[in-house]
């Protein structure tokens, strides 16, 4: 069906694209193109992202799918497979492109099958022992190629996008191919959730991927000898997006831009800053299956009893009184997982009332740190070292202080799920942190948190120690912060009518002949 720019209505509930006279108009088509997808692959926000915002844009008429690889993990979890393409993607390389169902959602999924590429022990990027696969150029590449194939129009499916949105380095080379795809072709947008991670290969790992060679230069995939598939997607894409408003002025200076903030500086008009949200429906404490008893407010007595609930389970003694801080997110120096290894003794020492617990995983002296710790503190210090997503819920529901100090963070959505169930974020003040939590000391009318500046230990346990004497001395504070947390707007909603808002202003891009 030909593309007429007219056809695009700008309002949330019209969001159809009319064809030529005499046809009919249907929907606007959005194809998500990523390495994760929440229930069916996760390590991270990027598969809560790609889980959550096609759901809430298809809520606003959109017709959006995904397609990501058929890693073992997906295969299990899929409840039904439909039509299936069988092509030779790269030379000598087969894959399948398959339609599947997921029992809760409503998007419709394409998997990506290669079993040699795919289904793997391990997780999406690494193996069993946290090493890198040694073939992820060929294996996004594998993606890439296929959501092409898809977009275009190439193969069986009666179904062709408007718009192509490419999520982070492991789809960056999406737009780069729409790019110098022959003929009509679909807009192109690309998201950078985090340009800490470039997709950074050898060039003799690309050889082979079908990548053309005048893509490959300075103006094009270039990055200080090597090629990144993330500087493909930026210098590629039609509009480029990022996850907060922050973190897009922040990645076109060189302390955040990881390499990238001179491009980032020439396309500075086509980055829109989004802020993410989270499924305010999977994350809500009044229907939670997973926490011990549902609350809708602070004081109702549930929440201090799913407290409790964690406080046995984590064996911890069972104490309503005395704070319990926690940290949920991977054990890395971005996430200052290790100034909470070197400082939480002396928070412990100077609160002497104080418990910490900790659920995650990441880098492995960092996981034997805190191993130890615990150890040495076996009824004040709780550790889990492993991802549970019932056991996030339980966390969020029963801690009383989220620690969520990173030295950068693009969006977050951890300190947004800690809102939601009523537990007080300490945040730095970086990207999306600064974009969804309003200081307890600071103007905002509705403060939700406490926010410290510096990336040091000093800042972060001082705002660790504000927070601890707001929880004993001022309990009416307190329960402001946990109720303006627990009310703030925080799900996919507003994300999604931005979304669709940049995809109505790409419409004339939709099907252009370069």
């Amino acid at each position: 069906m030909p593309f007429d720019r007219g056809g695009f209505v700008r309002a949330e509930a019209e969001t159809c694209v009319q064809a030529t006279a005499g046809e009919p108009a249907r929907p606007m088509r959005v194809l998500f193109v990523a390495s994760e997808y929440f229930p069916l692959a996760k390590t991270g926000g990027l598969g809560d992202v790609t889980g959550a915002l096609p759901r809430a844009l298809r809520g606003l008429g959109v017709d959006a799918r995904v397609i990501i690889p058929a890693y073992r993990s997906a295969l299990a979890k899929v409840s039904g497979l439909g039509r299936v393409e069988t092509i030779e993607i790269l030379p000598g390389r087969m894959i399948r492109i398959v339609e599947a169902s997921v029992t809760f959602s409503r998007v419709p999924v394409y998997l990506v099958v290669c079993p040699e590429l795919f289904d793997r022990p391990g997780g999406p990027y690494v193996d069993e022992s946290s090493q890198d696969w040694a073939d992820n150029a060929e294996r996004f590449a594998v993606l890439a190629h296929a959501a092409v194939h898809l977009a275009m129009g190439r193969g069986g499916f009666p179904w062709q996008p408007d718009v192509v949105h490419a999520h982070d380095w492991q789809a960056g080379l999406v737009p780069l191919l729409l790019r110098f795809a022959p003929g009509p072709k679909p807009a192109s947008i690309f998201t950078i959730h985090n340009a800490a991670f470039p997709g950074r290969f050898g060039f003799d790992q690309v050889r082979g991927l079908a990548l053309p060679e005048e893509a490959l230069g300075t103006d094009g995939a270039e990055f200080y000898g090597d090629v990144s598939f993330l500087k493909a997607g930026i210098y590629y894409a039609d509009k480029l997006t990022t996850v907060s408003p922050t973190y897009a002025r922040e990645l076109c200076t060189p302390e955040f831009g990881g390499g990238f903030d001179g491009l980032l500086r020439s396309r500075q008009t086509d980055l829109v800053g989004i802020l993410n949200g989270i499924d305010d429906e999977l994350w809500n404490p009044a229907t939670d299956k997973h926490l011990a008893h549902n609350y809708a407010d602070p004081d109702c007595g549930g929440k201090q009893a799913c407290k409790s609930a964690l406080q046995r389970e984590l064996g911890l003694p069972e104490s309503p009184r005395n704070p319990l801080a926690i940290f949920a997110s991977r054990l890395t120096e971005q996430k200052m997982a290790d100034v909470v290894l070197n400082r939480i003794s002396g928070a412990l020492e100077s609160a002497p009332d104080l418990q910490f617990a900790l659920v995650g995983q990441g880098d492995r002296k960092l996981e034997q740190g805190f191993r130890e710790i615990a150890q040495a503190h076996p009824n004040r210090i709780a550790v889990r070292l492993e991802y549970s997503e019932p056991l996030a819920h339980r966390l969020h529901a029963g801690g009383d202080l989220l620690l969520h100090g990173s030295r950068y963070e693009p969006c977050g959505l951890v300190q947004m799920y800690s809102m939601r169930y009523g537990t007080v974020p300490l945040v730095r003040n970086t990207g999306g942190l600064a974009d969804s939590v309003n200081d307890a000391d600071g103007a905002s009318s509705t403060p939700t948190g406490f926010v410290f500046d510096q990336a040091s230990g000093d800042a972060m346990m001082a705002a660790m120690m504000r927070g601890v004497d707001v929880y004993r001395r001022s309990p009416d504070l307190w329960r402001g912060l946990q109720r303006n947390g627990m009310r703030r707007d925080n799900g996919w909603q507003k994300s999604a009518s931005r979304h669709h808002a940049l995809y109505l202003q790409q419409a004339e891009a939709a099907f252009k002949v370069p």
